[in-house]
């Protein structure tokens, strides 16, 4: 199986089809988020990210999921309002998907059997590296903060290659 995502489509916030080969030659950072979630204050660290580096070619994509503990139970117009008013987001967001289970999204599927540890996401504000060609490279439990070393150096290290 292809560990790249560039073949698949999703759907952005405002419900227009986004094929993420358009992200091709970026780094991303994909984060399924949630509004009331113990890591909801992440907003702000991946917003930080994403004005850090976004001229050198990082996106931040966040995917609204309340697949853990119904922490995501908003419309997209109300998760947008959510992330625009209380941190400021600016990076893309997308269309409320699962990221496990029976309906899990295609790109949750690739996502989570593409890099070690395989396997479902466990919580909000996991965390995959893709590099410019599409090919996730790194995975990030909830737990690993927007600004922790280890992420950031791996993220600037994508964006030198």
């Amino acid at each position: 199986m292809s560990n790249s995502i560039s073949d698949i489509t999703v759907k952005t916030i405002n419900g227009k089809d986004q094929p993420l080969s358009d992200y091709l030659g970026k780094v991303l950072l994909i984060v399924n988020v949630a509004s009331y979630c113990g890591y909801t204050s992440q907003y702000r660290g991946l917003e930080q990210l994403n004005k850090k580096y976004q001229d050198q070619g990082l996106a931040v994509l966040g995917f609204p999921c309340n697949d853990f503990g119904a922490q995501e139970p908003g419309s997209n117009e109300q998760i947008a309002k959510f992330c625009e008013t209380s941190y400021g987001v600016s990076f893309d967001l997308f269309d409320k998907v699962h990221a496990i289970g029976s309906q899990q999204h295609p790109l949750y599927y690739r996502l989570t059997h593409s890099v070690e540890p395989k396997g479902d996401v466990s919580w909000n504000f996991e965390k995959f590296l893709i590099n410019k060609n599409g090919e996730v490279v790194a995975r990030y439990k909830s737990g690993v903060t927007p600004d922790s070393s280890d992420l950031v150096q791996a993220i600037e290290k994508e964006l030198n290659r």
